[in-house]
């Protein structure tokens, strides 16, 4: 049931009083989850048909401040979404790939200025694209090698991706193994010179992911799952979704024919169905998760790679995560992370679904925006995440 306007100004300002009566006597404050008023500035865009529907985050390092859901999980059976919907993540999956890889980083076993062949052999002697057209290209050696920067900062020339992830002309991230995924990167000529040009690239954070398989021992989605998402609580971010998972999994949608309102789509880039672990592995864009379990990972990087006492990453390794490695490139990508030219400035990732996450260390704020949208209808959709994000700013401000 949807919270009317009169309502939410109540809850609201109860809060208020005891916080501030909290404040006065001495006691703790009021862990607040539901208070804001986001689901409110985002009903309007569920009323015009815009927006499905969404669950918003927002969290400091050490709490989470509001968490709603608003609109649908399947807007054709009027099935309301809820906060502990789960949604495709796509590309949020690469920050969390990197932090995977940075762990070895600290531990000593990788180095991030070694060249990728060190790890994977395979990769030595590849080729550059000099020159090409439609039929035909003339190739050279590069200046020198890909070097593990390079991969985790879309800076290696390698391209997004290759024939042999597609199904027809349709890009399929999950059709091959990870180890065959990143034999056919080592089998395509580089578009530029490493570290001279960014050029956003699955193929780089995938080559990433068997560097983790190689160093580590153990299979990519195996290394996460015991060093990463375990360890944190985070026990709704998979790859392949079932059970309780798969009936708590978000619809997708996309713009009608005629631009006026929403009808249900398929992930596209994804294999049906999307239980069967025969499907590969994509440490680009393979995960599914909820605003809570992304929110956990955001608070440990917010926190300088600390959650609940435990340690998982370096200072050092956090900062050269989530600040820019493009170096005079005009684009800001630190590893893993799209990351402000400034040094300090805000960093996050967005997901081919329209999922965001996003942290802003100055004000310490997070914020997670859960949608599962390929594209919205009209002109209204633009508004959305920055409706949220103004929604969020206040949240913090009261």
């Amino acid at each position: 049931m949807q919270t009317t306007g009169i309502k939410r100004h109540k809850c609201l300002r109860l809060v208020q009083v005891l916080l501030l009566a909290a404040l006065r006597v001495g006691l703790p404050a009021l862990e607040a989850e539901t208070t804001g008023n986001i689901a409110g500035v985002l009903q309007p865009f569920v009323d015009s048909h815009t927006l499905a529907g969404a669950v918003t985050l927002v969290s400091t390092k050490d709490k989470v401040l509001c968490l709603e859901a608003v609109g649908y999980a399947d807007v054709a059976n009027r099935q309301p979404l809820k906060t502990d919907a789960l949604f495709w993540i796509a590309s949020m999956s690469k920050p969390m790939t990197a932090t995977a890889l940075m762990m070895l980083v600290d531990e000593g076993k990788v180095n991030v200025d070694d060249p990728v062949e060190k790890y994977l052999p395979q990769f030595q002697g590849q080729w550059l694209a000099a020159e090409q057209d439609k039929d035909h290209v003339l190739l050279k050696k590069p200046t020198r090698p890909i070097r593990v920067r390079d991969i985790l900062s879309h800076t290696s020339g390698l391209p997004f991706s290759t024939r042999l992830e597609r199904t027809g002309d349709a890009l399929k991230i999950d059709v091959l193994s990870l180890r065959e995924a990143v034999f056919s990167y080592c089998l395509t000529p580089l578009n530029t010179e490493p570290g001279t040009k960014y050029n956003y690239s699955n193929a780089g954070i995938n080559t990433a992911g068997r560097i983790i398989e190689v160093v580590s021992g153990m299979p990519y989605e195996e290394f996460m799952d015991k060093r990463l998402f375990g360890p944190l609580g985070m026990k709704n971010t998979t790859l392949w979704p079932t059970g309780d998972q798969f009936k708590r999994l978000a619809k997708s949608y996309k713009p009608n024919a005629d631009k006026t309102g929403l009808e249900e789509t398929d992930i596209s880039q994804l294999s049906y169905p999307l239980d069967d672990r025969k499907r590969g592995p994509s440490p680009a864009g393979g995960y599914f998760s909820t605003a809570t379990d992304v929110g956990i990972f955001c608070r440990m990087i917010l926190n300088d790679g600390v959650y609940e006492g435990k340690r998982y990453l370096s200072e050092k390794s956090v900062r050269q995560m989530t600040s820019s490695q493009t170096g005079d490139l005009p684009q800001g990508y630190g590893f893993g992370w799209s990351a402000d030219k400034k040094p300090g400035g805000a960093f996050g990732h967005g997901g081919a679904q329209s999922t965001n996450m996003q942290i802003d260390p100055q004000r310490q704020l997070i914020t997670v925006f859960m949608v599962q949208h390929a594209g919205y209808p009209g002109t209204e959709g633009s508004k959305i995440l920055p409706a949220f994000m103004k929604a969020a700013e206040n949240r913090i401000s009261f």
